[in-house]
């Protein structure tokens, strides 16, 4: 454990470093393992989702207590643990950043796997952005045929990248929105607690 304070210290040019030695179980060092490598490592959203499933599987954590300890909302554990549900051949694009983990939840409102699976194609093939994909989910699943969608007002392709980096990073539905004259940034939340988790999240950012 300590890595990455070892690591800070061999840049820094320190000499030494204080340290603390801990007797500790294989039980204990195993869960102080995982979190450390959640909280440092570049996990793709499915690695984060399988490590969250071994935290609570080996050491009987609640999604409330696991939540607390990585810092992070109840909501973010739960949505990231239910990607591990979408089909195989969606996991593997997901795992690759063929689509975001935005697009894999608006595909779990889903049941059907052969629509998910054509709906994944779909957002590579098409370049589909998140909102796009919550549109056709609500309006018929992954059988409403391409060009159908209301597209409303012509959106820059960075305006949309940008919009779906800002979905992802959030945790919630993100639309902005550029006029004549000014934009607008639109963030979606479902509770109150929910807009703390946003806000605390904005603030760390910034």
């Amino acid at each position: 454990m300590g890595e990455r304070r070892f690591r800070a210290a061999k840049l820094a040019g320190l000499k030494s470093i204080p340290v603390i030695i801990r007797q500790t179980t294989d039980d204990q060092l195993l869960r102080e393992a995982l979190i450390e490598n959640i909280h440092r490592s570049q996990l793709n959203p499915l690695e984060e989702g399988a490590a969250y499933q071994q935290l609570l599987n080996d050491f009987s954590y609640t999604h409330d207590e696991l939540a607390a300890k990585l810092s992070k909302s109840r909501p973010a554990i739960t949505n990231t643990m239910r990607l591990l549900n979408l089909p195989p051949s969606v996991q593997r694009k997901v795992a690759a950043g063929v689509i975001s983990a935005g697009h894999a939840r608006a595909l779990l409102s889903l049941t059907d796997e052969k629509e998910i699976e054509n709906l994944a194609n779909r957002i590579v093939a098409e370049g589909l952005t998140v909102r796009a994909v919550e549109e056709i989910v609500s309006t018929g699943g992954a059988k409403v045929k391409a060009g159908s969608i209301r597209s409303g007002k012509i959106i820059a392709p960075k305006l949309k990248e940008i919009s779906d980096q800002l979905s992802d990073h959030l945790d919630t539905r993100v639309s902005v929105e550029l006029g004549k004259q000014k934009g607008k940034i639109v963030i979606e939340f479902a509770t109150v607690e929910d807009l703390e988790r946003i806000n605390t999240k904005i603030l760390k950012k910034s």
